[in-house]
C-alpha cells in the first residue's frame, strides 16, 4: 500500500462512506434514530456522517457497520461501480483513520457477488485502534495474514502476538483491539467472510 495521495484520496472516500452508509440504512428502512439506537452512534454524528460532513473514526465506522449488520468493509465499497471479477491496484483509494493514522483499502472487486472480502491494512508505530462491537446480527469470521512487523490483537479478553508471516482466526463476536507497540509499522490482510441466516425450512 502507497502512502502518497492518500490525504488526497479521503475527501473521495468520505463521500463514498457517506452515499454507502445512506443507501444501506434506506435498504433497511431504518431511520437514523433506528441506526443510532442499534449502532450505539448519537444521531446528529450520523447524520453528519451521511451528509459526508464528518471524517469517522474507524471505531465509529465499526459501530455503523455493526448496526447496520455488514462488515466495516461494506461501508467502503462503491456501490456505483460496475460489477466485475477484477480488481486493479489504480482503482483502490486508501482511507486513513483520523484517530490513530492506520491506512486501509478494499482490494477485493467492487460489487462482484462473492462472500470473501479482502481488506490491506498498515498500522503505524506505537499506533493502537479498538472496535467496541461485541455479538451482532450477522456472524462474520475474518483472518488476520501479518505480512510486516509485529502486532498484537485482543480479541474480548485473550490476546494475540502476532508475527511476520502468522495468521489469525477469529469470529466477530466480542470487542477487538489491534496494537503496534514497536517503532515500525506494520501490514496485514484481512480476509472476511459473512454467514448469512438461514430461511425457514432449510
Amino acid at each position: 500500500m502507497q502512502d502518497e495521495g492518500s490525504e488526497a484520496a479521503a475527501p473521495g472516500i468520505d463521500a463514498r462512506i457517506a452515499r454507502r452508509v445512506s443507501s444501506l440504512r434506506a435498504e433497511r428502512g431504518m431511520t437514523l434514530d433506528a441506526l443510532s439506537q442499534c449502532s450505539r452512534v448519537s444521531r446528529s454524528m450520523l447524520s453528519l456522517v451521511e451528509r459526508g460532513e464528518s471524517s469517522p473514526t474507524a471505531t465509529v465506522l465499526e459501530k455503523i457497520a455493526t448496526g447496520l449488520g455488514v462488515s466495516l468493509a461494506t461501508l467502503f465499497e462503491d456501490s456505483s461501480a460496475p460489477a466485475h471479477p477484477l480488481s486493479r491496484a489504480r482503482e483502490r483509494p486508501t482511507w486513513r483513520d483520523p484517530q490513530s493514522g492506520y491506512l486501509r483499502r478494499n482490494i477485493s472487486p467492487a460489487n462482484f457477488p462473492s462472500p470473501i472480502q479482502i481488506v490491506e491494512v498498515v498500522l503505524p508505530a506505537g499506533a493502537r485502534v479498538a472496535y467496541e462491537s461485541g455479538a451482532r446480527a450477522v456472524s462474520i469470521h475474518q483472518q488476520i495474514w501479518l505480512r510486516q512487523g509485529r502486532i498484537e490483537v485482543t480479541v474480548g479478553t485473550v490476546t494475540y502476538r502476532l508475527e511476520k508471516d502468522d495468521c489469525l482466526a477469529m469470529r466477530l463476536d466480542a470487542p477487538v483491539t489491534y496494537r503496534n507497540r514497536t517503532r515500525s509499522e506494520a501490514r496485514y490482510i484481512v480476509v472476511i467472510t459473512a454467514e448469512r441466516p438461514r430461511t425457514a425450512g432449510r
